[in-house]
């Protein structure tokens, strides 16, 4: 496990008197024992450093949050060095800024849980290092959390949903979909064969120079192409779906990407302009691209939907859709999907787009819900290690695909 000196060492061999001195609004009683769960919530997977405090009512007593966004904007993407060390120049004042938003003592937490997988190695290396040496000095128990399971349970914070329900998890990092049985009990439907469409819809946004564009430059490569696509025709370019002859809920992005990236090429000869000069076309291309990454993903939540429905593992008419993570805060991805969920008698929820991107009320949350359970609370942290890689349930992906099941042409009118 990383070293990280500056983050770890900020709870090392801290005295009662050093502690309060950290946290000077904060009387510190140890083995305060409060009648309802309290949990802090640390999350450092990516670019955001992220803490709340949240109850078992759901109430969140206290958040903050350090977003690394404009300084990744200006080099073009995440560097993890970079943002390792602003994750380690903020994870103490973040953490001290929830905790006094929630005018609790740091005795009061019933625990404390962390992200722990998967993620960013060197950002995943710094939330570790600091939560478990705060764990040693408050003598609380530990939760390690993953992140994608805190980001399907989040709706359960701002809902009333039960279990079982299917999850679309979509951002910048990941995308995948999964049967929710339980607190830690899921089945992978599928997932992304190469990169997250997040990620693709950045590149796209980076080749376009969207950055340069008047309209979009302090926007994230995603919030970019979204707002310029409102002004393109989604038609002007004929681009073939990914996997379109593959009946699985897999998913691809890579060669939409690439198809994009010819398509800009082309257009700059044509309009002779310059590689990082913005193009005429530019908002037609956005269109493009937005429309088919959003069918793309509506078509293989569809065959999901059918999946569940055959094996009786979703409701028949009561079913819930939940899509969560960055690029479930895309309202034309979101009403895509609403078709879909329309045409199979499901329940379309998304988080609030706060609670879509990462951050430490979904992780608290999380802890919450271990707690309720009894689910992964560890009271001795040796060896405890993050995982920059890490599946999530258990993989059925086969049997989707052996079950090839056609999926209807539904009218997407947006």
């Amino acid at each position: 496990m990383l070293i990280l000196n500056k983050a770890a060492g900020v709870f090392s061999k801290l005295s009662k008197r050093k502690v309060n001195a950290l946290f000077p609004s904060f009387n510190f009683h140890p083995g305060t024992q409060l009648l309802h769960k309290i949990v802090l919530g640390i999350e450092t997977s990516c670019d955001d450093t992220a803490a709340a405090v949240v109850d078992e009512t759901g109430n969140v007593l206290g958040e903050a949050i350090h977003s690394q966004t404009e300084v990744h904007l200006k080099t073009g993407g995440i560097i993890p060095p970079v943002a390792q060390q602003l994750h380690r120049e903020n994870i103490h004042r973040i953490v001290q800024e929830a905790l006094s938003a929630s005018r609790l003592s740091p005795s009061e937490l019933s625990a404390i849980a962390t992200t722990i997988k998967p993620g960013l190695a060197l950002s995943l290396g710094v939330g570790l290092s600091f939560s478990l040496q705060l764990v040693n000095q408050l003598k609380k128990p530990f939760i390690p959390i993953h992140h994608m399971e805190a980001h399907a349970l989040t709706i359960r914070l701002t809902h009333q949903v039960e279990f079982p329900f299917l999850v679309l998890l979509i951002s910048g990092g990941h995308c995948l979909l999964a049967l929710v049985q339980g607190v830690s009990d899921f089945l992978l439907l599928g997932k992304s064969l190469d990169i997250a469409p997040g990620d693709m819809l950045d590149k796209v946004a980076r080749r376009l120079s969207l950055i340069k564009h008047p309209e979009c430059s302090g926007m994230s490569g995603g919030k970019a192409i979204e707002h310029l696509a409102k002004q393109g025709d989604r038609f002007h370019f004929d681009i073939s779906p990914p996997m379109h002859r593959v009946k699985n809920c897999d998913f691809s992005f890579t060669g939409l990407q690439n198809i994009t990236d010819k398509i800009i090429m082309q257009k700059e000869k044509e309009e002779g302009v310059e590689k990082g000069q913005v193009l005429s076309s530019a908002a037609d291309i956005a269109a493009a691209v937005q429309h088919m990454t959003a069918c793309h993903i509506a078509k293989r939540t569809h065959r999901a939907i059918l999946f569940c429905k055959q094996r009786d593992l979703l409701s028949q008419s009561n079913a819930v859709l939940v899509v969560s993570g960055g690029v479930a805060s895309n309202l034309y991805i979101r009403r895509v999907l609403g078709i879909v969920a329309a045409a199979t008698q499901c329940a379309l929820l998304c988080p609030p787009p706060r609670l879509c991107t990462d951050n430490g009320v979904m992780i608290a949350w999380n802890g919450i819900e271990r707690l309720r359970a009894g689910l992964g609370i560890l009271h001795h942290i040796e060896g405890i290690r993050y995982e920059p890689k890490c599946p999530l349930g258990v993989d059925i992906s086969k049997d989707v695909g052996e079950a090839a099941i056609k999926v209807p042409q539904l009218k997407m009118n947006i």
